[in-house]
């Protein structure tokens, strides 16, 4: 293990300096070469090798579902946050800071707070019970029904999510790699393909071994574009001197519930959204139960949180940055000797109506009698690079780069990607054995048979997310924003249930079934309420509200019927 850190370590070193050692030359910049995808070749193989070479030294189910139960807690670390961060998050946070503002990263202010919350105060009672499946947790109290919903909610959560995602990769890479759309679903099989074949072979060492590896080659990627943007600007001309137009007021407090976003509100959904995922998804708890003891998982919770305020600020920088590289290169309105900009845009209109294409110079010159001089003026101004701010991230990563780091950060997405999905696959397949499987056989299975049962069960999840990924291109609307909203619904009543179960003596199921409805209900209506024109609340206020919701019903009912118990004794 000491010897995988050092190698750990002097990757990071290398992916840091690298960029440094190529940057400078104009010329190398632009497109993706072979050296590009040699790199992401390359990277590709060694996950694969990786997840063979760990298959060879396990030997029971708890070795591959939780690493034998003693693994690093500073791997484990850093594999959350890998975990809880897909390439939609990592494209999405640049485009965030870029066109709205950095209030979005104002949340990471509450991750003392979160710390204090879930490894201080909560941690130890999950710690107290050994299990493979979070799910585990829910029946002793609440019965088997409950563990089965929590399993069945969590089921539908991370399905529904590592589609999305291996879609939302899918189209990114296209867009690098500036291939056609045609070749999506063979970008999103190769993949759903690499990921399904190390986290199969490897289980969970494999995967928090190659999210590490992942991790270092994001921060890589985001640090390559910072010092880029730093040495064309000459120094750090590129952070604003003062508040830029293109960003929204961002008060620390809203003036309403329908601000779309505030300090206040930032803080408190990234704590409780922190708090409750970290408290109720397979793909957390699972990683806690791979760590010696408490102590150890507290560690990692240590190292998910401080690595996550590491990035998040760095990818905050990098869209600030981007954003003024990109006001940067626009070009001027251009100043017309024959005409005006509003003339040129109705000629143009009534062009494009008539031949189906937009007017090249000659024909300004032909139609509009303008010089040469303004034709080409107009032509080029009326045809420059106009980006959202969503999208400068990938478009920097295929043509800003030079040759070889561009490889290197295409690698980056693609490991994107796969942390989600591999930490998915393997979390998922814990279920499904563990609450499905050996919950109802009547005949225990041998070990041998518990590890390849897992491994055929990765292998058919992944299959059904890679599948799944392909049937979002017949859903009409912005999937990606619907679909994350309806999957964000779950994570917090699946966090009420651990809720009544670990911390309520005698939660009453009938009570805690009432009060989950209504979380779920309450989170539909703030979710989307707005579409249906029944408020204007901002999203912020859905995990809060939800939670809120959830427990205020369940306490108090409680409350009412231990009242009722104790003023009618038996």
């Amino acid at each position: 293990m000491k010897a995988l850190m050092r190698y750990l370590a002097l990757t990071l070193l290398t992916v840091l300096v690298l960029p440094g050692a190529v940057l400078a030359d104009e010329r190398q910049r632009g497109g993706v070469g072979i050296v590009d995808y040699g790199v992401l070749g390359l990277y590709v193989l060694g996950t694969i090798f990786l997840g063979y070479f760990i298959s060879k030294r396990q030997k029971s189910r708890e070795d591959y579902f939780t690493g034998g139960g003693n693994m690093n807690s500073i791997l484990i670390g850093i594999s959350l946050f890998a975990t809880l961060l897909s390439t939609i998050s990592y494209l999405g946070m640049p485009g965030e800071a870029a066109g709205k503002g950095p209030v979005h990263f104002v949340g990471l202010i509450g991750h003392p707070l979160i710390f204090i919350i879930f490894a201080i105060v909560m941690l130890p009672t999950y710690m107290n019970h050994r299990v493979t499946s979070a799910y585990e947790l829910l029946e002793d109290k609440l019965g088997v029904g409950f563990r089965l919903l929590g399993g069945i909610m969590f089921l539908a959560l991370r399905l529904i999510w590592m589609a999305v995602l291996l879609k939302a990769a899918g189209d990114a890479m296209i867009t690098m790699l500036d291939i056609d759309q045609s070749w999506s679903l063979l970008v999103v099989a190769l993949i759903g393909l690499v990921a399904i074949i190390y986290t199969s072979l490897g289980g969970l060492q494999a995967v928090v071994i190659t999210d590490v590896m992942q991790t270092i080659l994001l921060y890589g990627g985001a640090v390559t574009v910072l010092i880029i943007i730093t040495i064309d600007f000459g120094g750090f001309g590129w952070i604003p001197s003062e508040w830029p137009d293109e960003w929204d007021p961002q008060p620390i407090f809203p003036a309403s519930l329908e601000t779309r976003v505030s300090w206040f509100g930032s803080i408190l959904t990234g704590v409780i959204w922190y708090v409750a995922t970290l408290g109720s998804d397979q793909t957390t708890v699972q990683r806690f139960m791979a760590t010696k003891d408490a102590a150890g998982a507290r560690t990692a919770v240590l190292w998910q949180l401080g690595v996550s305020v590491v990035v998040g600020i760095t990818l905050c920088f990098v869209g600030i940055a981007l954003m003024a590289h990109y006001k940067n290169i626009q070009p001027e309105v251009p100043i017309l000797a024959s005409g005006t900009v509003a003339e040129y845009q109705a000629f143009e209109d009534s062009f494009s109506s008539n031949h189906q294409k937009k007017p090249e110079p000659d024909d300004i010159v032909h139609f509009l009698s303008w010089s040469e001089k303004d034709a080409n003026a107009i032509f080029q101004y009326k045809n420059r690079l106009q980006l959202k701010a969503d999208q400068f991230f990938p478009h920097f990563i295929a043509n800003g780069l030079p040759t070889g780091l561009t490889g290197l950060v295409i690698a980056a997405m693609f490991a994107a990607a796969m942390s989600s999905l591999d930490s998915g696959v393997n979390s998922i397949t814990a279920v499904v054995s563990t609450d499905f499987i050996e919950r109802f056989r009547k005949n225990e299975m041998t070990e041998k048979q518990q590890l390849l049962t897992a491994r055929c069960i990765a292998v058919l999840v992944g299959v059904i997310v890679v599948f799944g990924s392909a049937l979002t291109e017949f859903i009409q609307g912005n999937i990606m924003e619907v679909t994350a909203s309806a999957v964000n619904l779950l994570t917090t009543p699946i966090f009420g249930l651990f809720i009544y179960a670990l911390y309520f003596k005698r939660p009453n199921p009938a009570i805690v079934g009432g009060a989950t409805l209504v979380g779920v209900v309450t989170a539909l209506y703030l979710a989307f309420g707005d579409e249906w024109g029944w408020h204007a609340i901002s999203f912020q206020w859905i995990g809060p509200f939800a939670l809120t919701a959830n427990l205020g019903v369940g306490i108090t009912l409680h409350g009412i019927l231990r009242l009722a118990g104790k003023n009618n004794p038996r």
